[in-house]
C-alpha cells in the first residue's frame, strides 16, 4: 500500500516538475540546429539514442509547426513518467517494447503512422544494452515504406547518470547543437546492413 501510495504521488508531482527543469536547461542554453536540406511533409521514424532522450522534443519543433507524433514509451514506472513528460510536451506515447512483447507495439506503431502520424523510437530502448540496435525501427520503416530521421542532442556541459543508458542531463548555461540527419531510406536492405546504416548515424555525435 505504501509503494503504492508513493509511486501515485511520484506521477503526479515528477513529470510538471520535470518539464519545468526541461524548459529550464533549455531556455538557459544557446543553441544551434543542423537540419536536413529537405524534411519530409509525409509521416517520419525519429530515431535517438535512450540516454539522450531529455531535449529532443524541441529537435522535433524544428520539423513540426503543429506536433503529431507518437513516442514509444516503455511500460515500466519510468515510462509512465517520461509519458506524463511527453503530454506537456503535447506528444503522444505507445505504451510497449519493440521486445517484449513487440508485435502488439509495432502493430499500434503502423497504424499510427497510416493515420498520419510521426513515430519517436529510441532503438536501444527500454533496457539496453547501450547503442545496441532493436529490429523494431527497421520492421516499421520497411512495412510502411517510411524514412528514417535520426536525432541527437550534444550539450557542451553535462551530467551523466549512472543508468544503463548513461542518460544525459545538459547543465545550463551551455550550448546545445541539435543534429538531425537527412532522410534515410531502409527499402531493399536486409534486416543487419539496415540496422547498421541507422547505427553508423546515431554514433557520429556520440559523446
Amino acid at each position: 500500500m505504501r509503494k503504492r501510495f508513493l509511486r501515485s504521488l511520484a506521477l503526479w508531482l515528477i513529470p510538471p516538475i520535470g518539464t519545468l527543469l526541461i524548459r529550464f536547461i533549455y531556455l538557459t542554453n544557446k543553441k544551434r540546429f543542423h537540419l536536413p536540406t529537405v524534411v519530409p511533409s509525409e509521416p517520419v521514424i525519429f530515431a535517438f539514442w535512450h540516454g539522450d532522450l531529455l531535449l529532443q522534443p524541441y529537435l522535433y519543433y524544428q520539423f513540426r509547426a503543429s506536433p503529431k507524433a507518437n513516442v514509444l514509451i516503455s511500460d515500466h514506472f519510468d515510462g509512465q513518467i517520461i509519458a506524463r513528460i511527453m503530454r506537456y510536451f503535447k506528444l503522444g506515447t505507445i505504451h510497449g517494447s519493440t521486445t517484449r512483447g513487440g508485435a502488439k507495439v509495432l502493430i499500434q506503431a503502423l497504424k499510427s503512422l497510416n493515420e498520419g502520424y510521426d513515430i519517436g523510437i529510441t532503438p536501444d530502448g527500454p533496457k539496453g544494452p547501450r547503442h545496441e540496435m532493436s529490429d523494431g525501427v527497421v520492421i516499421m520503416a520497411q512495412k510502411r515504406k517510411t524514412k528514417v530521421i535520426v536525432y541527437s542532442c550534444v550539450p557542451s556541459r553535462y551530467w551523466q547518470l549512472p543508468s544503463w543508458d548513461r542518460f544525459t542531463v545538459p547543465k545550463p548555461f551551455g550550448t546545445l547543437d541539435f543534429y538531425a540527419s537527412e532522410p534515410i531510406d531502409l527499402e531493399g536492405l536486409e534486416m543487419e546492413a539496415a540496422k547498421s546504416v541507422i547505427k553508423e548515424k546515431l554514433m557520429e555525435h556520440v559523446f
